[in-house]
């Protein structure tokens, strides 16, 4: 694109930061996920970053900009905006580098991403519903107090430090032909995206964004940021409802395309990462395998899948699995009419059983207009194997006269 800005962070700059790091971030592990290789017909590997220090990849941006502050500004302390992962990679830095920190986090963000915040030493501030209130209180505190602003993604230094998770990257799988990457604000995706282009410049770097909260694509349409009116979905590390401007220039230049994934989507990989990766990985950091999920032969092989965080409360975890299974067939509702006579609901639980459905739950409806006289109608909810082993369900039930309404 010939009038694109020039991006202003450089390989050079992601190899100096990579110095400054040794001994600070993980080397984090890859894994051939041999799961996902069978959906896409060719090797797909699995970038840990889930395990990474403060268990997402933020300590390498954090970190790297807050070592290159001044005496005075050390002095003055550092405030943050962050759902949590920055949070704790700023408070772990702030930890390791005598500085004093105050993170403002949205209100409802994850509590062991508080707890852990505040377990570094950083003093927790919670701010508006989302990342970008959050970050306006961070900036009138900077503002009042004279800290220094750490952004979670807008700044050159946060860019070439995560940016050195893309030189990884190319060691572990030195014939890889896709990279896909989770984004929110695009810190991640422009540092990766910088590095991987500058070396192997056929290398297909793809952008995945949360459809309820993808503000890439109009803004790479607009040719400029565009901020987003609302935003809704449970990947609260990729919410953010506008790109920043230092890594939207990284975007326009090197990454191939952005794609996005729907709140089922996100489900599903996470319950599939821990059924068969056996990996805990929060439904931000489960993106890129949610697009994989989607349409697996969509992406040239090898290919990797960056598991961006891991930070996930066990109780939203609970529900996203469940979510999960029932996204991917696994807990099936119905409707069941049967005869009003004894023995006629045993005989639908029978039936049931005889096709290996766990039932749930069971409740009766009996008054209704839908219904006849000699009729009551009994809500089921099932556990299923999946969706061929619904389908089954369904038709065993319908063969033997059952109607039946999902």
């Amino acid at each position: 694109m010939p009038d694109t800005p020039i991006p202003t962070v450089t390989l050079a700059d992601i190899e100096t930061a990579r110095t400054a790091l040794d001994g600070v971030s993980i080397y984090t592990p890859m894994e051939e996920s041999r799961w996902l290789t069978g959906l896409a017909g060719g090797p797909v590997f699995l970038k840990c970053e889930n395990l990474q220090r403060t268990g997402s990849f933020k300590i390498r941006g954090a970190f790297l900009r807050m070592s290159r502050l001044s005496p005075e500004e050390r002095a003055a302390g550092v405030v943050a905006a962050s759902a949590g992962n920055h949070a704790q990679g700023v408070a772990l830095a702030a930890q390791m580098l005598g500085i004093t920190a105050t993170v403002f986090m949205p209100e409802g963000a994850p509590i062991p991403k508080e707890k852990a915040t505040r377990g570094y030493g950083a003093h927790v501030v919670f701010e508006g519903r989302y990342i970008d209130q959050a970050l306006q209180a961070a900036r009138r505190f900077a503002d009042e107090t004279g800290a220094v602003l750490i952004h979670p993604f807008d700044h050159e230094d946060i860019v070439a430090g995560q940016g050195t998770c893309g030189l990884e990257v190319l060691e572990q799988v030195p014939d890889v032909r896709t990279v896909l990457v989770p984004t929110g604000g695009g810190g991640l995706v422009a540092g990766m995206a910088t590095a991987i282009k500058a070396l192997r410049p056929d290398v297909r770097v793809v952008a995945v964004q949360a459809a309820g909260a993808a503000a890439l694509p109009a803004s790479l349409a607009e040719g400029h940021p565009v901020p987003l009116e609302h935003m809704t979905t449970m990947a609260d590390g990729i919410a953010v409802g506008c790109p920043g401007e230092v890594p939207f220039r990284a975007v326009q230049a090197y990454v191939d395309t952005c794609v996005t994934v729907s709140e089922e989507s996100l489900a599903r990989a996470v319950l599939a990462l821990v059924e068969r990766a056996k990996m805990v990985v929060e439904p931000a950091g489960a993106a890129a395998v949610a697009a994989l999920l989607d349409d697996a032969t969509a992406f040239e092989t090898p290919a990797v899948a960056v598991l961006s965080g891991g930070n996930i409360d066990p109780l939203l975890l609970g529900k996203v699995i469940r979510h999960g299974m029932a996204a991917a067939g696994r807990y099936l509702h119905l409707r069941v009419c049967i005869p009003d006579l004894p023995g006629g609901l045993a005989r639908l639980l029978t039936e049931l059983a005889e096709a290996q459905a766990n039932v749930l739950e069971v409740a009766h409806e009996r008054i209704s207009p839908t219904l006849n006289m000699d009729e009551v109608e009994v809500q089921v909810q099932l556990e299923t194997r999946g969706e061929q082993h619904a389908e089954l369900v369904l038709s065993r039930l319908r063969e033997r006269g059952y109607k039946v309404f999902e």
